[in-house]
């Protein structure tokens, strides 16, 4: 049986501005809405795929200044045309390195300030809505 190892190097663009040197972890969930087409006659119930769904959550260190992470995500709260490029490692597209760019995504809140004594401070960041689409050829 054949096994491979992943070691996590994500890379991800908030619009134009790489931030992955703040970024802690990503998470992305890509889908479709279950539409229901079950009729009668059916002796199970049957779906079809309806809209695109997808979801990105981010966990970030925060820093302040006029081009840092707080900046650059207050700028864009309550916005719902961010678009987000993904990738798991690296930015050239492959098949073994997928990039989906998210087209009108939604960033409806996220922790501007979260301190606890002797910690770094994280913001967490969840993205909703919006397009997804998946590239794997070089540019």
């Amino acid at each position: 049986m054949a096994t491979t190892t992943f070691l996590s190097n994500a890379t991800v663009a908030i619009g134009a501005v790489d931030v992955s040197d703040q970024v802690q972890s990503v998470t992305l969930t890509t889908g479709f809405d279950q539409l229901e087409t079950t009729a009668m006659g059916d002796t199970g119930r049957k779906y079809t795929k309806g809209l695109q769904t997808v979801d990105v959550t981010l966990t970030m260190f925060n820093s302040y200044g006029a081009s840092e992470i707080e900046a650059t995500l207050a700028d864009i709260v309550g916005d719902d045309a961010v678009t987000l490029v993904i990738s798991p490692s690296g930015t050239t597209e492959s098949a073994t390195n997928p990039e989906y760019t998210i087209t009108g995504a939604f960033l409806s809140s996220f922790d501007p300030i979260a301190s606890v004594v002797g910690e770094l401070s994280m913001a967490n960041v969840p993205f909703t809505g919006g397009t997804w689409a998946r590239d794997i050829t070089s540019p």
